[in-house]
């Protein structure tokens, strides 16, 4: 049963969200023969196809008219020319920057920041480069085989889907990722490597992040209890922050530090130095190629009318869902396991950016902003959670994302695939009813028929978006991540909010400390603001940790 949401929607939405009461999807196809053509975009190759949504054309204007009410136009020139767009930290918000083709200035500070941005991916290219090539050497004076990005958040997502994504391009270097605390990652992943030949970057924004630092350390002491203490495991690492000074005290060359920019969000810092490992793994010009088809899609949503622009379009359709319908989740499958970070890489660029509860000025907001977003590759969903997609009690609105030619030769599977995709979103859309088994299971007669009908039935009615790429190189996936990126900053204009902070990250931090004090010492007091309940963990907790 879907939900609609009446209280404070725009009277165009509210008017056309009352038209679509009652009515299935089958329905609103038998009633406009032409709803595929009008509810479906082609772009570039691409196919991205909404017509399963459930959504009209009378819906789909009255979110353009609120599109334009709400001033989307102006805050995507605003973002582009540097102003600040993340208002509470009175900074801009300028990831498309550092994609940018041309050299056209880019203002920030009265600084044009475009040669900043030159220079840095100038020592990009020679860093990943000295790697690829064995040039770049260890303490013990053996070539770097092995690089290890530490990072977590932005510093670690971002990298990691795409140098997965590109992983069947051939590439030619190791480079793994650790991201969690938990010392179990990274002694996992240094199991198979070889000390003299290891070499880590830290990417922290800060230098201060407690779980990277924490993991650098003992990354710095892995090394030293293999090369001696004698070594200089300073040449083991390279540094990407904007914190030089840090970097530098952690014992980090300053050749080897490359700078960020505080007008660079970190879970929009891929196309930045953040991105070294995927030019180490893929090489500088794959990354150029990635930086390119993230222009591809700034020049596409920055121009395109909002009936024709993919970001703004989709960012609509979630705003429909969220506000209109009441969907409170959405389901992310690729159809391609290159893109199997991509659902986690979307929870962190969707949630951390809209998962806000008040607007720009502080003030409540009028409904639900930010559905949970979740999912993992198909097939693999398929035989894990789409029962649930089809016959739980829930109604949750999923998206297909579909590279229909695969990157390796032609074969069976790809078209399996593919198929597979296609037949998902049409089971969804469909279902399969009473009256259909009843036919097909007539045989039975009696209880057993009701039961196995009962059991087997699919209610259908159930909506999906369906984004086909002609294929997944580099290129496609930057405009494919560029893509998500500008949807995201669309969505939090529709609700009102800020989508380049994140205060509630913040809050655990400062939590953090004093129960790290706490669990190392059976003397050392409990913070007065605990709870009882953290209380009893942590002293819990603290006997284990002893034992």
């Amino acid at each position: 049963m879907v939900k609609h949401l009446e209280a404070n929607l725009p009277e165009g939405i509210s008017e056309a969200a009352a038209a679509t009461r009652g009515r299935t999807l089958a329905q609103l196809f038998d009633l406009d023969p032409r709803r595929t053509e009008r509810l479906s975009l082609a772009w570039e190759g691409w196919l991205v196809d909404f017509s399963k949504e459930r959504i009209t054309g009378l819906g789909l204007d009255a979110l353009l008219d609120h599109a334009a009410s709400v001033s989307v136009a102006s805050w995507i020139a605003a973002l582009f020319a540097g102003e600040k767009v993340n208002l509470s930290e009175a900074r801009p918000a300028l990831h498309t920057a550092l994609r940018q083709t041309d050299d056209t200035p880019v203002i920030v500070a009265g600084d044009d920041v475009i040669p900043m941005i030159r220079a840095v991916q100038a020592r990009m290219r020679t860093l990943a480069l000295s790697l690829r090539n064995g040039e770049r050497k260890g303490a013990a004076g053996a070539p770097i085989r092995h690089v290890i990005n530490i990072g977590i958040g932005g510093s670690d997502l971002g990298p990691r889907v795409v140098c997965d994504a590109l992983a069947s391009a051939s590439s030619r270097f190791d480079v793994a990722f650790v991201s969690n605390v938990d010392p179990a990652h990274l002694a996992r992943t240094l199991r198979s490597r070889v000390p003299a030949e290891t070499l880590f970057i830290v990417t922290s924004k800060t230098f201060t992040t407690q779980e990277t630092i924490a993991n650098a350390r003992a990354a710095r002491g892995w090394l030293i209890a293999a090369l001696g203490g004698d070594c200089n495991v300073g040449s083991h690492f390279i540094g990407v922050t904007a914190n030089v000074e840090e970097a530098s005290a952690f014992g980090i060359a300053i050749d080897d530090i490359l700078p960020l920019w505080d007008w660079v969000g970190g879970r929009f810092s891929l196309w930045s130095a953040v991105g070294l490992p995927i030019a180490v793994a893929h090489g500088f010009d794959r990354f150029e190629q990635l930086l390119a088809g993230g222009a591809r899609m700034d020049a596409h949503f920055r121009s395109t009318p909002f009936s024709q622009n993919l970001p703004v379009l989709l960012a609509l359709i979630t705003f429909w869902n969220t506000r209109v319908l009441g969907h409170d989740q959405r389901v992310v499958v690729p159809y391609a396991q290159a893109l199997s970070g991509l659902p986690a890489y979307l929870q962190q660029l969707s949630l951390e950016s809209n998962g806000k509860r008040v607007t720009r000025d502080g003030s409540g907001v009028a409904g639900p902003t930010a559905p949970a977003v979740w999912g993992t590759t198909g097939t693999d969903g398929q035989h894990a959670f789409f029962q649930w997609l089809h016959q739980g009690t829930p109604t949750v609105p999923v998206e297909f994302i579909v590279p229909v030619r695969g990157t390796d030769a032609p074969c069976e599977q790809q078209v399996l695939l593919v198929a597979n995709a296609l037949a998902q979103a049409q089971a969804l859309l469909q279902g399969v009813s009473e009256r259909a088994l009843t036919l097909r299971l007539g045989e039975l007669g009696g209880a057993a028929l009701q039961a196995a009908v009962a059991a087997r039935t699919c209610p259908g009615d159930r909506a999906s978006t369906t984004l086909l790429l002609p294929t997944l190189n580099a290129f496609e996936l930057g405009s494919l991540l560029a893509l998500y990126e500008h949807r995201t900053f669309v969505e939090g204009i529709l609700f009102g909010i800020n989508s380049f902070d994140q205060w509630g990250v913040e809050l655990g931090k400062t939590l953090t400390p004093p129960l790290i004090a706490a669990l190392g010492s059976s003397s050392a007091p409990f913070p007065l603001e605990v709870d009882p309940s953290t209380r009893a963990l942590a002293t819990h907790a603290r006997s284990l940790l002893a034992s």
